[in-house]
């Protein structure tokens, strides 16, 4: 019996090349960043691409020849990385840390419509005012989603804040609809980073998206905690200086009032001790 022969398919040279384009990327630049591409127009992909040049070079290759190119660089640090390697995602090279590289991908995002299924960012807040709205159908909608309203001057206004959606949750068919006639775009749109490897660390940081609206908030309220903090177990520091100061003129100026006012009473006892040595 004659043993079949195994005849292994050619890897196209187009591939051969490619991996070795990646791999000398990745080797060559400090920083290696994915980010998805899910959900992002053509049209912005260019737009952010032109925008970093000179800051980043981006590309997009399929999953097994990213994978091929990583192994390729014998680099054992970068292997958890390529569980980040998935459908739909983009490739940065950079020689900026991998935190900066986010920051400017975050800055590099627009505002979107919300459909319905996305999950809120933030609270949705409508503030009362005039709308472009007329009367008709309209009222019946944005009533649906617990605005209050009013027709002033031929046109919808709404009368009360109200909350629409909440953070975390799915937002609903009507409300993303109301969103939409409202000019509310509360989704971003551009490259979700999913993780980068530093080569000067030899590091791989997943979940590296940033957030500079929510750091500024979580830092502002950190440093009031801190302040307060120091000044109940009366730290003294440039910060909390100032309001040393100022509670030791108020406790001065309360001390002052009870001595003016323990004073008048001494001056009217020795007032009235004086008239009654008088009359006797």
């Amino acid at each position: 019996m004659t043993a079949q022969k195994t005849r292994e398919k050619a890897i196209p040279v187009y591939k051969i090349e490619r991996v070795a384009q990646l791999k000398e990327a990745i080797t060559t630049h400090k920083t290696l960043l994915i980010a998805s591409t899910n959900k992002l127009p053509s049209s912005q992909f260019h737009e952010i691409k032109k925008k970093l040049r000179g800051k980043a070079d981006v590309c997009v290759a399929k999953k097994s020849l990213v994978v091929r190119a990583i192994d390729a660089t014998k680099n054992a640090a970068l292997e958890p990385l390529k569980t980040h390697v998935v459908a739909d995602i983009a490739l940065f090279f950079s020689d900026l840390d991998p935190f900066a590289l986010s920051g400017l991908l975050a800055d590099n995002q627009s505002p979107a419509k919300a459909k319905a299924g996305d999950i809120a960012p933030e609270d949705i807040h409508v503030e009362p005012g005039p709308t472009d709205l007329v009367p008709g159908p309209a009222i019946s909608e944005l009533s649906g989603v617990g605005l209050k309203v009013a027709v002033e001057g031929g046109k919808l206004a709404i009368k009360q804040p109200a909350t629409i959606a909440k953070q975390g949750e799915p937002i609903k068919d009507n409300v993303a609809s109301v969103m939409a006639k409202l000019g509310i775009f509360p989704m971003k749109v551009g490259f979700e980073p999913l993780a980068a490897y530093d080569s000067n660390n030899k590091k791989v940081y997943a979940g590296i998206k940033i957030d500079k609206k929510g750091m500024l908030a979580a830092l502002r309220e950190s440093i009031g905690k801190g302040q307060g903090f120091a000044i109940n177990v009366e730290y003294v520091s440039k910060d909390t200086v100032p309001y040393f100061i100022s509670r030791a003129v108020l406790e001065e100026r309360a001390l002052q009032k009870i001595f003016d006012v323990k004073s008048e009473a001494s001056s009217a006892l020795v007032s009235d001790s004086i008239t009654t040595k008088e009359d006797s």
